[in-house]
């Protein structure tokens, strides 16, 4: 890991912000281990290789479905290295950078910049319950120390405790050239059409659920960072592509022909059943990092009558 860090730190320069990308279908990237526990970086190549063959816009590396939680700080850094090293500008690469801690996280987003990721997916500060205020300030320096990095603000109130109101999220749209999406998480789809009937034109707001993908399209959404595009990125980015292109019966067909599997993803906690649905198909090991374990018998099975009736298994 280390020999990849150093070799790219001495090669890369730092790219130019442009956001007009940021619309589409983004994966959210599991990380495969080996048996070991060890990063699969064997896996982790082929399962982008899928990704870039399939349409995709780009790739988040090291988010919450690649369990970012459980992976070191070389661990982290060796994925994004690897990441932009195998994708060779073919798609846009993401780094996930947030963290609870101010510091961290600007010291993790400037190092993502000079790495060469294509922009930053910053989660919101878990467990500390910051006020609005609060949040605005701990963007606020992020977006100031890498400038020139687009930033995607990640607001995803069930796993932070805490939700970023839409006239916080508008605030640091108009006031930070570089903070120019964010991940809607949040499940309530007044408060999406609230971000993008008051946020810049620049801003572009996604999904952060599969399922609200189409109707967040419809009302003026740009995409979608998803988790059920790392097995079916041609057909999920066929969907999307189709809703942002005015086809909406077209992308409706294939939004209901795989909207209960998109519910099903989330049986367990993600990325649980996903990277079970990986591994079925043969991108990676079943293999988790406490405190994430293995999908239960009884949800597996619920699983695979899904995905045989859609004929993802045999």
């Amino acid at each position: 890991m280390l020999y990849y860090i150093l070799q790219f730190l001495w090669t890369n320069e730092i790219k130019n912000m442009t956001t007009n990308w940021l619309q589409g279908t983004f994966t959210a990237l599991v990380t495969p281990f080996l048996a070991s526990g060890e990063v699969d970086f064997d896996a982790f190549e082929k399962i982008l290789e899928f990704q870039i063959a399939n349409g995709v816009t780009g790739v988040v590396v090291g988010a919450s479905t690649g369990e970012n939680f459980a992976l070191t700080f070389n661990e982290k850094t060796a994925l994004l290295v690897k990441a932009v090293e195998i994708a060779k500008g073919r798609i846009k690469i993401i780094a996930g950078t947030g963290t609870n801690e101010t510091k961290s996280t600007c010291d993790n987003t400037v190092l993502a910049q000079e790495l060469g990721a294509d922009a930053a997916l910053v989660v919101m500060p878990y467990y500390n319950k910051p006020t609005q205020f609060g949040l605005y300030e701990h963007y606020r320096l992020v977006a100031e120390q890498a400038k020139g990095l687009p930033i995607i603000i990640y607001n995803i109130p069930g796993r932070s405790s805490v939700n970023m109101l839409p006239e916080t999220m508008v605030k640091l749209a108009n006031d930070f050239e570089n903070i120019a999406a964010c991940k809607e998480a949040s499940g309530n789809i007044e408060q999406m059409m609230q971000i993008v009937k008051d946020a810049p034109a620049k801003f572009a707001v996604l999904s952060g659920d599969d399922s609200f993908t189409l109707p967040l399209i419809m009302v003026g959404g740009r995409g979608v960072i998803s988790t059920i595009s790392n097995y079916l990125p041609k057909e999920f980015s066929e969907m999307v592509s189709y809703a942002l292109n005015g086809e909406h019966a077209k992308a409706r067909e294939i939004h209901y022909r795989i909207f209960d599997l998109m519910k099903l993803n989330f049986i367990e906690t993600n990325p649980g059943p996903v990277k079970y649905v990986m591994s079925q198909l043969g991108f990676c090991k079943e293999v988790y990092r406490l405190p994430m374990v293995p999908v239960a018998k009884a949800n597996k099975n619920i699983l695979n009558v899904e995905l045989k009736k859609l004929g993802i298994i045999e």
